[in-house]
């Protein structure tokens, strides 16, 4: 027995020895081990720079979403960690939240350890042993085990132990599994169908029946959560989670996705990842057109929207505001459509619009352990702009992409984003009279985190046919026609950023931002008749 503890002693000098060594530099080296890794990280700068990268991608579909907490007593502020708690229910109008751990597991020791285990625990066993089933409780729990359940640092019994005799989902009084300043990120939960990114202000308490504690929040913003790190990606929307409310008959909607095909109307196999709304719908037509010129509008609209979403938190560990950020949609777009008779005319000096599907979906997107909840709206509509003087039959096919947001850098502050690349070609041109008619088949999307709008975008790809007819004549009965059309195609990309967008823990602006008016127009085909 002697022999063993002066042999626990011996083995504890030597550690504490070699620690020294470690800490102070042996040889004749001056610079410490703490130097020599800054040095090295100044050496390979690209090495640190993929430490604090955090990936982008989608959040896991089986409800295994996990939540991330910033502990607002650490001294990495704003750094967050995935966690094993959960939103049990949220209260929007008074901000209280429960916040539920799962059940501690059974680390309760058997009465009769086996020898095997014993004789692992080496020379010391018989002293240490109490201190050997603490570390092996807490290797059990996991990484995260002392932020869900375990004593902060500094916070004494404000949050559950899960060696204590109270289980993490049943904390004893006095101790709970989160603390004042704390920060939680979770994906859609009961009250929350948007989100939850809020800062725990007050305890007030367990809940009546043990399962979890109440508290009282304030929403927070993304650097609280993202700190210091980075990160840039567009994870795509999966179509078949949309919600879709066609608003006039004659609507409908098919969608591919990775492994679950749909195919589109008359057999068209669409892309993955892809969305189609066709729609067919009768337009008013101008007062006093004859019932051959009745207006009708035909097609359909493709869409594969994906999420972009990038943030440089340079100079967010110090409570100021990210050196960059942006949030926005983008994606590939392809229509085919018609339109044909004679349209009535504005209404009010205003194009007639006329919504045919409204779509929802909150996709989460996983960057690092935090999940950041999208809000996405799309409404697809048409509209027709035309003096009721002109027939047509007008038919074209649409290709291209679209890039739409706001983005956020220290020289600038936020400033819109809208590109689109598209070409057209018309498939059928015909425009009789005198007159002229722009129509558009086009959505309107919103994106916005956590239930907040950031940005609204108007995509409108469009038609714009003119003519323009002269007719001459004489007593004797000769006479003569001239005249000339054209038809164009189009892109008008419009829209506004938020205030919302303060989110990220940017400077808040006053008043809505102008994306900035994007504009595009070509020829697709033009002709003149004379006769005599």
């Amino acid at each position: 027995m002697h022999k063993l503890r002066r042999h626990a002693l011996l083995s504890a000098l030597s550690a504490i020895t070699v620690a020294t060594l470690v800490a102070t530099g042996c040889s004749n080296d001056s610079s410490s081990t703490a130097d020599k890794a800054r040095a090295a990280a100044v050496e390979t700068p690209e090495a640190a720079a993929a430490e604090e990268q955090l990936a982008v991608v989608s959040a896991p579909t089986d409800g295994a979403t996990p939540t991330a907490v910033a502990d607002g007593n650490a001294v990495d502020q704003g750094k967050a960690k995935k966690s094993t708690l959960k939103v049990a229910s949220y209260d929007r109008k008074t901000g209280r939240a429960v916040i539920a751990a799962p059940p501690a597991r059974d680390t309760k020791p058997t009465a009769d350890p086996s020898p095997s285990k014993s004789a692992a625990t080496g020379p010391g066993a018989e002293s240490d042993a109490g201190s050997d089933e603490e570390s092996g409780a807490a290797a059990d729990q996991g990484p995260d085990a002392e932020r869900d359940s375990g004593p902060a640092k500094g916070s004494g019994s404000e949050r559950g132990s899960a060696s204590g005799s109270a289980p993490a989902s049943a904390p004893a009084d006095g101790s709970h599994p989160v603390a004042v300043g704390d920060v939680i990120a979770s994906a859609p939960a009961p009250g929350a169908p948007d989100g939850l990114l809020a800062k725990v202000t007050d305890i007030v308490g367990t809940t009546e029946d043990g399962s979890g504690t109440t508290v009282q929040t304030e929403p927070a913003e993304l650097n609280s959560v993202l700190g210091e790190s980075k990160a840039d990606g567009a994870v795509p929307v999966d179509p078949s989670t949309m919600d879709i409310d066609p608003l006039v008959q004659g609507v409908k909607v098919s969608w591919a996705k990775t492994g679950d095909l749909t195919f589109g109307p008359q057999g068209a196999k669409l892309p993955l990842g892809s969305l189609r709304i066709d729609v067919g719908a009768a337009v008013e037509t101008a007062a006093g057109a004859p019932a051959s010129a009745a207006a009708s509008v035909h097609g359909f609209v493709q869409l594969a929207p994906e999420v972009a979403f990038s943030y440089d938190g340079s100079g967010a560990g110090t409570g100021a505001a990210p050196g960059g950020a942006f949030l926005g949609l983008t994606g590939d777009w392809a229509s085919k459509w018609s339109l044909k008779g004679r349209a009535a005319g504005t209404t009010d000096g205003k194009p007639v619009r006329v919504p045919f599907a409204e779509l929802h979906a909150d996709p989460v997107i996983q960057v690092g352990p935090v999940p950041i909840v999208v809000n996405l709206d799309l409404v697809c509509y048409f509209q027709v702009d035309a003096d009721g003087r002109v027939t047509v039959d007008v038919e074209q096919n649409l290709k291209g992409d679209f890039r739409v947001g706001g983005n956020f850098t220290w020289a600038k502050g936020w400033t819109g984003v809208s590109e689109s690349e598209m070409t057209g070609e018309p498939l059928k041109a015909t425009v009789t009279a005198t007159g002229k008619v722009k129509a558009a088949l086009g959505a309107e999307a919103t994106i916005g985190l956590y239930g907040t709008v950031g940005v609204t975008a108007d995509l409108a790809p469009y038609l714009r046919a003119e003519a323009d007819a002269r007719a001459e004549g004489s007593a004797n009965g000769t006479g003569s026609a001239r005249g000339s059309w054209a038809l164009y195609g189009g892109v008008d990309l419009t829209g506004t950023l938020n205030i919302q967008l303060s989110i990220f823990g940017t400077p808040i602006f006053q008043k809505k931002i102008p994306l900035g008016a994007l504009q595009k127009e070509w020829l697709l085909t033009k002709g003149e008749v004379a006769t005599a």
